[in-house]
């Protein structure tokens, strides 16, 4: 079984927690935004790289690839930053890894397995901080992908610190999910906050009917209010 990193949008950042796994990989494959040269020097320091070029890798980077096709340990694998920007047949590879929107995301579609690692550098928002492991299986021709969540759960404290834009969009999420029926558990669970906060965010929107965003933060006894 061989293991492959993939990652993307590391935007300049390599964490100390990513770095110790990608040192445990045979590969690693970067979908782009590096952002720094530094990066590439480190990540070619602990393992294979292959990468591409990303839309906010300017100057120095002008000689990678944009897209690359590779095959490894017999599997065909083809990579673009944004998948919007796909030139080639896709029914020859296996696998196609892309980034670009910092979010997760992996799919059969056809002949091609879709991966992309989501972000691992700087967070964006609320967002995770992901990365993907791909176990390839030459003797079978068969591979497994896990994912690798490395998001701070958010608490009180850290909640509060949040930027009015994100704690809005955060809280708006959560109410979706109470809508849809979630429990507290599975929303705090998805979102990685602290059952506390759910739950409190929960017994508000539901015993005050037609609250707010800004009607909730009013109420959260974490704030003192």
């Amino acid at each position: 079984m061989r293991k492959i990193a993939v990652i993307s949008d590391t935007h300049g950042l390599l964490r100390e927690e990513v770095k110790r796994e990608l040192a445990t990989c045979e590969a690693i494959f970067h979908a782009g935004d590096i952002d720094k040269p530094e990066v590439v020097k480190v990540l070619r320091e602990l393992a294979p790289l292959y990468v591409v070029r990303g839309n906010a890798d300017k100057g120095w980077a002008e000689g990678l690839q944009e897209e690359l096709t590779v095959e490894l340990y017999g599997f065909r694998i083809y990579m673009v930053h944004n998948k919007k920007h796909l030139s080639t047949d896709l029914s020859q590879f296996d696998i196609t890894i892309y980034g670009h929107s910092h979010k997760y995301e992996e799919k059969q579609m056809k002949e091609t397995f879709f991966l992309n690692p989501g972000s691992c550098g700087p967070r964006r928002f609320h967002q995770e901080i992901t990365m993907a492991i791909l176990l390839l299986d030459e003797e079978n021709h068969t591979f497994t992908v896990q994912k690798l969540d490395y998001s701070p759960t958010l608490d009180k404290d850290k909640a509060e610190k949040l930027p009015p834009k994100d704690l809005h969009r955060l809280i708006t999420q959560i109410i979706k999910e109470i809508v849809t029926g979630k429990t507290v558990e599975q929303i705090a669970k998805k979102h990685r906050v602290k059952e506390e906060l759910v739950d409190q965010i929960c017994r508000i929107y539901t015993t005050h009917p037609g609250v707010d965003v800004e009607g909730i933060l009013n109420r959260m006894e974490i704030w003192g209010k």
